[in-house]
């Protein structure tokens, strides 16, 4: 098979990781609140790396830089804590529009944590990408959501991680990566849910073992389609995430679709793809 073949079924799978993440956090928020569906993803995605590791070697662990992981995974918890959140609380199509801000943020942050220079094409991008927020939220025609200040907070707590990730992996290995985000963000769920505990019913169980699952198994099969293809194939397949969350959101909770969301997702995309043309050229 070709690489583009191989990176599209790795996407599959990175796509029904998100899809089914997304609802797993939504059928979670029936019962737990967002502190306790972090605190269990922590321990089903520990339990899992640490056998991964187990086959590996551990020597695949070691870390080079402790505290850049501590705020690395203080950040990443923030945007695990926007995310789920902000599932609970607004339409999944919201959710992932929002999320696809990412990148920008990304671009935002570079400069400052990475010391990348910001080009003239990535100040358009960034530009591009506000203006893909202004329409999703249209600050002064409606009022701000609790949840989509949630869902935006994640966006900016995920660009951050993503930064420091970057620093983290010129020495350290990403199953260390992995393994310290779990063992990490484990006690910074536990203190909070054991302040206000409730007992998930047996019914949450397989929810609770999806969401931890899928964490892992998400960025795994992103990681690996970006192995066999450029950025340029692998991205508008990820855009994909969109159009399939809100036909589940329509399918499944009866969530109308906003045409604000997609006419900004859509803004948003094309700047996260004019990005990617520039840096190919470059």
């Amino acid at each position: 098979m070709s690489g583009i073949v191989i990176a599209a079924l790795w996407m599959v799978g990175a796509l029904f990781s998100f899809l089914s993440m997304a609802i797993a956090g939504r059928e979670l928020s029936v019962e737990l609140n967002t502190f306790q569906i972090l605190f269990f993803r922590s321990v089903v995605g520990l339990l899992i790396i640490v056998a991964v590791l187990t086959h590996a070697g551990w020597s695949k662990a070691r870390a080079g830089n402790w505290k850049l992981h501590l705020v690395r995974n203080s950040v990443h918890y923030v945007g695990q804590f926007g995310w789920f959140f902000a599932i609970s609380m607004i339409p999944l199509a919201q959710v992932f529009a929002i999320e696809f801000t990412v990148p920008i943020w990304t671009a935002v942050l570079a400069p400052f944590l990475l010391a990348e220079r910001l080009t003239a094409v990535r100040a358009l991008v960034i530009a591009i990408g506000f203006a893909g927020i202004l329409i999703i939220l249209r600050p002064g025609m409606v009022p701000l959501e609790l949840g989509a200040a949630s869902a935006l907070m994640a966006a900016v707590g995920y660009a951050l991680s993503h930064t420091l990730t970057k620093r983290i992996t010129r020495t350290d290995t990403p199953l260390a990566v992995i393994f310290y985000m779990t063992l990490m963000q484990l006690p910074m769920g536990a203190i909070p849910s054991v302040l206000d505990w409730t007992t998930p019913s047996l019914g949450m169980l397989p929810w609770l073992v999806i969401v931890g699952a899928t964490a892992l198994s998400a960025h795994y099969c992103m990681a690996r389609a970006f192995a066999h293809a450029d950025a340029m194939v692998v991205v508008p397949m990820d855009f994909l995430r969109l159009p399939l969350v809100a036909m589940i959101g329509l399918m499944f909770y009866a969530e109308p679709l906003d045409p604000w969301v997609l006419a900004g997702a859509a803004v948003i995309c094309g700047a996260i793809f004019l990005n990617i043309m520039s840096e190919r050229k470059s």
